[in-house]
């Protein structure tokens, strides 16, 4: 049982954590890039708009994103893997 253990917690350091990471920067990029084109385009209703929806679903992105990371976290204690 403790080589699986070791299994685990390497696939989860070496792969599942980089993986988060970098979906949880692209949605923070998209998060930003909507506030940047909301501020930018204050006088045109479309494309503020769009900024809206750009930051609506970056913040949509990194709930989903922190949600599945405190699940993962959530199974690796059940499992017994830290």
């Amino acid at each position: 049982m403790d080589a699986f253990n070791s299994f685990l917690e390497t696939v989860t350091r070496e792969i599942i954590d980089p993986i988060i990471t970098l979906m949880a920067l692209g949605a923070f990029v998209v998060f930003v890039w909507g506030v940047v084109k909301f501020i930018k385009n204050a006088d045109n209703d479309e494309k503020r708009g769009e900024g809206k929806q750009h930051m609506l679903w970056g913040l949509v992105g990194l709930a989903i994103i922190f949600g599945a990371f405190a699940i993962l976290n959530f199974m690796k204690g059940l499992v017994g893997v830290e």
